[in-house]
């Protein structure tokens, strides 16, 4: 029993973890707390959901697809509408991703209605066995691809120019704006990125999880947990914090029922708060040197 809680609480705090990079980096990068962060993840969730019924793609095969189409979205909502805003105010970036938020959440009622919908392969009930231990195909596969996913972002911030204008402009964007870095084109970039992570999260998502307009709520709490627990910023943070928070949900599941499994996980991160501000793996400021 304590073996396969430990395996269940694992197994989805990798999906966890990549829901929670690209919200980390925006907040880290840009100080803007996305609120359409969740629906982001429900529109890929969608995508995954119509390519596979409509068209017969695997799920799998469409977290690429679901990867592009956020892509564009999220850098064209930040070039164009974002940008202006941030030269204003930060205040009203937060409420315009909120408008983001309840405007995909209506559209997508408005579209696929109400109605819980699922992605059912011939593959998702598999399992095989390790001891007394069941490994779940689709969860192993989504953990394995989250890590990778993650992995995979990592060594793009800090293998590539593109990544490195991303990590200076977020420790200080006046001393890469006078190196010749654009930081509304990193910005651009930025949410670009994390969109593209979201759509990976919500195609993920869509085979562990019931898809409905309102999957992100359950998700956007989870999230923001996640990315303060870890650290702002911080990839290993929130995938650390990922992993954490999993187990958490999978052990207060365990013990006290599924109802009570946010509430449990809550009161950790506020005792954790309590004790380390900067989360786990996050220095006191962003742009502090380690």
């Amino acid at each position: 029993m304590l073996g396969q809680t430990i395996i269940n609480g694992l197994l989805l705090g990798g999906l966890y973890a990549i829901s929670a990079i690209g919200f980390s980096m925006v907040w880290g990068v840009m100080g803007i707390i996305n609120m359409a962060h969740g629906s982001l993840i429900m529109v890929g969730a969608y995508v995954s959901y119509f390519a596979f019924s409509s068209l017969g793609i695997d799920p799998f095969l469409s977290l690429p697809l679901s990867m592009a189409l956020l892509f564009v979205f999220g850098y064209g909502i930040q070039r164009i509408l974002l940008n202006r805003l941030m030269r204003t105010s930060l205040l009203l970036s937060l409420v315009l991703t909120f408008g983001l938020d309840l405007v995909l959440a209506n559209i997508a009622q408005l579209i696929f209605s109400a109605d819980l919908r699922s992605v059912n392969t011939f593959y998702t009930s598999c399992s095989f066995a390790v001891g007394p231990l069941l490994i779940p195909y689709v969860r192993l596969a989504v953990f394995l691809l989250a890590l990778v996913l993650a992995g995979g972002f990592y060594a793009f911030l800090n293998r590539t120019k593109a990544g490195q204008a991303i990590l200076a402009t977020a420790l200080d964007k006046e001393t890469a704006r006078l190196m010749g870095i654009d930081p509304l084109q990193v910005y651009a970039l930025t949410a670009g990125a994390g969109a593209a992570l979201a759509g990976a999260a919500g195609s993920l998502a869509s085979m562990l999880f019931p898809i409905s307009p309102s999957m992100g709520l359950s998700f956007i709490g989870s999230v923001f947990v996640i990315t303060v627990l870890g650290g702002i910023g911080s990839i290993e943070g929130a995938v650390l914090a990922g992993l954490v928070y999993g187990l958490i949900q999978s052990f207060a599941a365990s013990l006290f029922g599924v109802n009570y499994q946010e509430i449990v996980a809550f009161v950790i991160f506020l005792v954790i708060l309590v004790l380390r501000p900067q989360g786990l793996l996050g220095k006191r400021f962003y742009g502090e040197a380690a």
